[in-house]
């Protein structure tokens, strides 16, 4: 095969990027990036930052008052989503997570031939990684995260398996990962499981141990590079504290919905994940070494604590399980099946190695590119999710005085009508901290005392989803009127006096739902 056949030629890998970046940019279900109005918020803090040169230290989106303490610890990837939303609008944010998502499963892939396992396995285990992911691929900071731990895990597992040392390479990529999301706190514990591995191998019998002594300080050095790294960010030693205070919010993990452990009940490929790594562990021969073995009990334990975490609990495990069905089929007794897929598995394998470049992958970002900027890609919030009817009917009327917000809203808000329109309460529920979100939470729940606090906070204007708790309650009572309704989102004036022209004019109306 001569060189310019090579560069035709596409990887299983190239093709893998080639698959899931057309896929995702060219699926009517790929609006499902902004399915979460977090993006939102995310861009207008990215523009405040671009337009003021500044990190904002306190709140600039709700009126509560004094503005609150806020780390915004994820500015940098709100920087960039606000360069890509300046030159091509929600399209190109959503694009560009597109390409990083992409861009994420081909290394975690390509990370995994690096054992040339079987090619047949180790596509089947990335097809369950990316059914498994993909209840979490949204257009927020956090990708940036899942492609930096698994170049973070690679770099690490190819030191400790003797083949390469750029670890080097980590203090720099902390130094940006730490400004761009709170999971850098992942690359430290995956430094520490690295450490603790080689501290067990260490004192154990038989091993190398002038090597294991030697991975060991260098892990240990590379370790303290890393968190010297993580002091140069806008608020220095405080961000390091600030993945501890949210895990420790009690209020927060039991009520924001990504923190809570996953529902079985739910279509969720993650179960056959999971069910497919314990078969495999079971039936392999290969016995787990330390490392592996604390790295499949940690995020095991994190992915069923909280379904944010089986994105990374799929990437962590899917080199491991890799190993271990390799085994497998190398023991396997010689059949008509295995002898085939072995077969067949040399053929791809074959073809995987004569195969060079970037070409498909360049391809497929020119037809997405190219798709865009003639209008045939478009992204936006869907109206049948977010309340974009509604809040064009409040820049209509002009409401005055405070809200109280559901807290998507209050993200989608944030994005169409700030600064015009301040919010009560939105996705920064870090921010907000337990106090206000149980006060959140006792008027969305028409709860008792639910009037106290919308005396506290002299709310005016109530804007809810139309088929919650809330808006039902209201409905029936006199004192709020009902003076926009749709499938998505209800507002309600309370009744009195400034409000009785805007009531008269539209209070007429029945509940859309």
């Amino acid at each position: 095969m001569n060189g310019k056949s090579r560069y035709f030629l596409p990887s299983i890998g190239q093709f893998l990027f080639f698959t899931i970046f057309l896929y995702l940019s060219f699926s009517p279900l790929s609006n499902g990036l902004l399915n979460d109005g977090d993006t939102g918020y995310h861009i207008r803090a990215g523009e405040y930052i671009l337009n003021t040169l500044s990190v904002p230290k306190h709140d600039i989106f709700s009126y509560l008052s004094p503005p609150l303490p806020w780390t915004a610890h994820e500015w940098l990837s709100e920087v960039i989503m606000a360069l890509f939303h300046g030159a091509s609008g929600l399209t190109g944010v959503v694009i560009f997570f597109i390409f990083l998502i992409s861009l994420t499963y081909t290394l975690l892939y390509k990370f995994m031939r690096k054992n040339k396992g079987n090619v047949f396995i180790d596509l089947m285990i990335i097809f369950l990684v990316i059914m498994s992911s993909q209840i979490h691929w949204l257009a927020r900071p956090h990708i940036f995260s899942l492609l930096l731990i698994v170049l973070w895990y690679y770099l690490l597992d190819v030191y400790q398996n003797n083949r390469l040392n750029y670890l080097f390479l980590l203090p720099p990529i902390m130094l940006l990962w730490v400004n761009l999301h709170g999971g850098f706190i992942g690359g430290f514990i995956l430094l520490g499981i690295y450490l603790s591995g080689n501290f067990f191998k260490f004192f154990s019998q038989g091993t190398d141990k002038e090597g294991n002594r030697q991975k060991i300080k260098y892990l240990g050095f590379i370790s303290f590079s890393c968190l010297l790294a993580t002091l140069i960010n806008p608020y220095s030693y405080h961000i390091l504290i600030f993945p501890f205070k949210l895990v420790s919010n009690k209020i927060i993990m039991n009520n924001v919905t990504e923190f809570l452990s996953p529902n079985f009940h739910d279509y969720m490929p993650f179960k056959y994940l999971l069910l497919f790594m314990i078969a495999v562990l079971a039936i392999s021969r290969k016995r787990l070494n330390a490392i592996e073995l604390i790295l499949i009990l940690l995020f095991t334990s994190m992915a069923l604590y909280s379904v944010r975490h089986v994105l990374l609990f799929a990437i962590i495990v899917a080199p491991i399980m890799s190993k271990q069905a390799d085994v497998l089929i190398t023991n396997a007794k010689e059949g008509r099946i295995i002898s085939s897929l072995r077969t067949k598995s040399d053929g791809f394998s074959g073809i995987e190695e004569r195969s060079n470049g970037y070409l498909w992958a360049v391809v497929a970002v020119l037809i997405v590119v190219g798709s865009a900027a003639t209008g045939n890609i478009s992204f936006r919030f869907d109206d049948t999710k977010k309340p974009v009817a509604a809040v064009e009917f409040l820049k209509t009327v002009g409401l005055k005085g405070n809200m109280y917000n559901n807290d998507e809203f209050g993200d989608y808000m944030i994005y169409a009508a700030y600064p015009e329109y301040q919010v009560f309460f939105d996705g920064r529920s870090d921010m907000y901290g337990a106090e206000i979100l149980k006060e959140y939470l006792k008027i969305a729940n028409f709860q008792a005392g639910w009037e106290n606090v919308i005396k506290k906070y002299e709310i005016r204007w109530v804007f809810f989803p139309s088929d919650s708790t809330l808006s039902n309650a209201l409905n029936q009572r006199e004192d709020w009127k009902l003076v926009y309704t749709d499938n998505v989102a209800n507002i309600f004036l309370k009744n009195i006096p400034p409000h009785e022209k805007l009531i008269e004019k539209y209070g007429n109306l029945t509940p859309a739902f």
